[in-house]
């Protein structure tokens, strides 16, 4: 289906929901989806930021500065993630018991605003990955126009550029428990100095990439291009990540991708 007829139909299901809470992230996805929303139907229309220890202040700080240029009202709501003990053992479920919290604070928002659905930005291409937190969001009765209209990410992309969105090209980006191996304790030592490391890595200049943290050892992701690049600061991140409390630095010669740490399942 051309993206014409896509996007149409993507306008269609916002507008038959009446009035939207827009679950927001400041990503290409659930940015689009606000933006839509927002046009469709106005002011019955809101995009909420759930905020939490998982959340790296650097996207925080970028998802409201996105809002706030395009005008969206946002509100951003605490979730006390780290609170729940079962989501801190880090199972191999844990994107569902995360999703199945969020998802009580996002119903909360939409009855106190009267807004009749939620919707998410998850779109087709995340179907191919693990993804427990779409089931879980599914049985809260959160909606994906996306996956209802067949539209990928390749799609939101080319919609969002026609929008000239500027985040149409921005990196996928993924809460910071996602950087530990499952069954590996997640705490708040760990993810400062995970988001530590990774704010060093994106000041000087890397884009895409991801450091997961292996008890001592930090396994450093970025696509194959950017090898040299690393490899010629790697004293300046061998003696930043030390000074985080990081005892040994790796490249991982596979190269950033989504999702890695599923692979083990």
């Amino acid at each position: 289906m051309p993206i014409a007829h896509k996007k149409k139909a993507l306008e269609n299901i916002i507008a038959g929901c009446g009035s939207m809470l827009v679950s927001f992230s400041g990503g290409v996805d659930s940015t689009l989806l606000a933006v839509l929303a927002r046009d469709v139907l106005g002011d019955r229309s809101r995009a909420i930021l759930l905020d939490s220890p998982l959340v790296p202040r650097l996207a925080l700080a970028e998802a409201k500065q996105i809002a706030e240029d395009l005008g969206l009202l946002l509100d951003i709501v605490e979730v006390p993630h780290m609170e729940h003990e079962n989501l801190r053992k880090n199972p191999t479920d844990r994107c569902y018991l995360c999703k199945k919290i969020s998802a009580r604070y996002l119903k909360e928002a939409a009855m106190n605003y009267g807004l009749a659905c939620i919707a998410d930005g998850i779109n087709v291409s995340d179907m191919g990955e693990y993804r427990p937190g779409l089931t879980a969001a599914t049985e809260e009765g959160i909606i994906h126009p996306f996956i209802m209209t067949g539209i990928t990410k390749e799609d939101i992309r080319q919609v969002a550029h026609d929008y000239g969105l500027r985040v149409w090209n921005k990196p996928s980006a993924a809460c910071l428990a996602s950087r530990f191996p499952y069954g590996d304790k997640i705490t708040a030592k760990k993810l400062m100095m995970i988001e530590e490391a990774e704010a060093f890595l994106v000041g000087k200049g890397f884009i895409q990439i991801r450091v997961r943290l292996h008890g001592g050892v930090a396994r450093i992701e970025v696509p194959a291009a950017d090898f040299e690049k690393l490899l010629i600061i790697r004293e300046e991140i061998i003696q930043s990540f030390r000074g985080i409390g990081i005892d040994y630095v790796t490249l991982d010669l596979a190269g950033y991708r989504s999702g890695s740490m599923d692979e083990v399942l």
